[in-house]
């Protein structure tokens, strides 16, 4: 695949962040949980539990200076279907430590909405952060990955997973075909490895959503 035809599917990026981690996420960007640990000093048996395991409830992190961030939950990851689908060697530890390491976007508006919608989130304040494509590749082009399955649930039976789930932009397969053709997967996923820490550079716009309602938080 090309940036240009990225561009083109998908010129706007989404990403939904739990209601009080927005002053974290103005003030550091968008960090990967790993690189939250790291900002929060959080370390040991409390690292593991949070990164490389499933997580069974959010997680709030607090350091004196510092505003809360919260670490979502990953309960749609069951662990046994989880292990059925891993690929190339991989044990269900690596898999969140992959994870873990990433910032997550949706490209298509539509699978925000259904999680917006979906019965953990529903009446709870979620902030959703829209990005202009083009310029977060630009910018990060180097460290973006797509994915063509929801990487963090194994809900349905699960999906086979492995080193070759997140591709490079020019390495994602655009064969042609009909779109979600096995020559020309759809994409579900576009992350960044390492986190985006000057996101509010490449945001579009930012909203408080609940109750089918929102609020504009920025600009």
């Amino acid at each position: 695949m090309t940036v240009d035809e990225l561009v083109r599917r998908h010129p706007r990026l989404w990403h939904m962040a739990a209601d009080r981690s927005w002053p974290g996420i103005r003030a550091r960007g968008l960090l990967s949980v790993s690189g939250l640990l790291d900002v929060y000093g959080v370390e040991g048996g409390e690292r593991l539990a949070i990164e490389s395991a499933r997580r069974p409830d959010s997680v709030v992190l607090a350091r004196d200076g510092l505003e809360e961030a919260v670490v979502r939950d990953n309960k749609p990851m069951y662990e046994s279907v989880l292990a059925r689908n891993l690929q190339d060697g991989l044990q269900p530890r690596a898999w969140y430590e992959i994870l873990n390491a990433k910032s997550f976007f949706w490209v298509d508006r539509e699978r925000l909405e259904r999680l917006l919608g979906a019965k953990a989130y529903a009446g709870q304040p979620q902030v959703v952060v829209e990005v202009n494509t083009r310029a977060l590749v630009d910018r990060h082009g180097d460290r973006v990955r797509l994915c063509s399955i929801n990487s963090g649930q194994t809900l349905y039976g699960g999906q086979t997973r492995g080193l070759e789930t997140f591709r490079r932009i020019e390495d994602f397969p655009d064969d042609g075909g009909r779109l979600g053709g096995p020559g020309r997967p759809r994409i579900v996923e576009l992350v960044v490895e390492g986190g985006v820490p000057d996101l509010m550079e490449l945001a579009t716009r930012a909203d408080r959503v609940a109750n089918g309602g929102s609020e504009p938080l920025w600009p």
